[in-house]
């Protein structure tokens, strides 16, 4: 399983992100370039240039016609996917850090830091709707003053958006109403990500309280745990087999503390039902930020806090292997 290593920023990776096929890869960093590669061989395809600042948010829409970038220089952008032409620029009052296309594709949502006096707040745009853009109104904005969004993707049907928490609070919102439907809290500190399995019917969670859990999608109901010794910092779902994989490592801040450890951040394979550990993959230089699986399952990326993207193909034994309960 000899990775491909992409090379095209300069800081720490924030997210990576397949496009709905699984034929490009969008990668992010704290550095203003937005890459696209090919997932097949690594090649890059472009950059959309444009932000300045730290990215920390990258989606495409289902037909893979637009990318939508959230940054932390206060403002989401949307981009033609095949030109890199920049079609719309939103701008906010703090960093974005989370942004994401419905599923149809015509509506998209952010959520803003809680910063400068601003509060967190999630706002809704519907892009069929040219006023909304130019007036920088959105259709509706939530304000969330307890506790900041650090992660939110949309949920099954884009009726509703699924939010993480810095408390580790999950809530689901409406997407019509902007009414909390349901909130839970299993995690015991900040949800770093949040992911969806392929059909949409449960999602996983990675948070820094070292572990990553997997909840139904609907009812947000808690249905398995994942621990580790460590923050987890992304988690992704296999599209076709039952395995979760979960990449984190120390907080940044601590990294210069472990050079006995150099190559040492493991990508970790756990088995959905069982929530047995049975594989890891050595590599980065730094904590894992973003885990990634191709819509295929036949191979995942993972991107780091050293700024190196590998895409990892599974070698046949990964598609053979049984799991002894």
């Amino acid at each position: 399983m000899k990775p491909i290593l992409l090379q095209g920023h300069e800081r720490s990776i924030t997210q990576i992100k397949y496009n709905r096929e699984g034929d490009l890869l969008f990668t992010v960093a704290k550095d203003p370039t937005v890459n696209v590669w090919y997932s097949v061989n690594g090649e890059r395809l472009g950059t959309y240039i444009g932000h300045g600042g730290a990215v920390w948010c990258v989606d495409a829409d289902w037909d893979t016609k637009h990318v939508l970038t959230g940054s932390a220089d206060n403002s989401c952008r949307l981009w033609d996917c095949e030109t890199g032409k920049q079609l719309a620029l939103l701008k906010t009052n703090s960093a974005v850090r989370t942004c994401g296309f419905d599923f149809g594709g015509n509506i998209i949502m952010l959520s803003t830091d809680k910063q400068m006096g601003y509060q967190c707040s999630v706002s809704f745009f519907d892009l069929r709707d040219p006023s909304q853009i130019d007036t920088n109104e959105p259709y509706m904005k939530i304000p969330c003053n307890d506790s900041k969004i650090t992660s939110a993707v949309w949920g099954p049907l884009g009726e509703c958006i699924i939010a993480g928490h810095e408390s580790g609070e999950l809530n689901q919102y409406s997407a019509k109403s902007g009414e909390v439907l349901v909130s839970v809290k299993e995690h015991s500190r900040q949800i770093n990500d949040i992911q969806l399995s392929r059909d949409m019917t449960m999602f996983v969670t990675a948070s820094k309280d070292n572990t990553a859990k997997l909840f139904d999608s609907t009812s947000l109901e808690h249905q398995k745990t994942f621990r580790t010794e460590r923050p987890v910092n992304s988690a992704a779902l296999s599209p076709n087999y039952d395995h979760v994989v979960l990449g984190g490592g120390q907080e940044a801040m601590d990294v210069t503390t472990t050079s006995t450890r150099i190559g040492k951040f493991e990508a970790r394979f756990f088995h959905l039902a069982f929530e047995e550990e049975f594989g890891r993959v050595k590599g980065h230089f730094g904590p894992i930020n973003s885990v990634a699986f191709h819509p295929d399952g036949k191979s995942y990326s993972s991107g780091g806090e050293d700024g190196y993207v590998r895409i990892h193909y599974f070698d046949p034994q990964y598609f053979e292997f049984e799991f002894e309960a």
